[in-house]
């Protein structure tokens, strides 16, 4: 799945939909700084269900602990 994001998100993040189910795995980012994609691995069946939805990053436990510490 390609995404359009708001903010750069690491690779290895997880997706997730509305009620915070995994929907994937980042495993590339592209495109410009100011205006971010991002190619989401697939851990669903049908990925086309997500089409016009908006879908949440989830950060790595290490970078939580990195934002925690701050």
């Amino acid at each position: 799945m390609i995404l359009k994001a708001e903010n750069i998100p690491r690779i290895g993040d997880k997706v997730a939909n509305e009620k915070l189910k995994p929907v994937g795995t980042i495993f590339d980012v592209f495109g410009p700084t100011s205006s971010p994609y991002v190619a989401v691995k697939p851990q669903i069946q049908s990925p086309e269900q997500f089409v016009n939805h908006v879908l949440y990053v989830i950060p790595s436990k290490g970078e939580r602990e990195k934002r925690e510490r701050r």
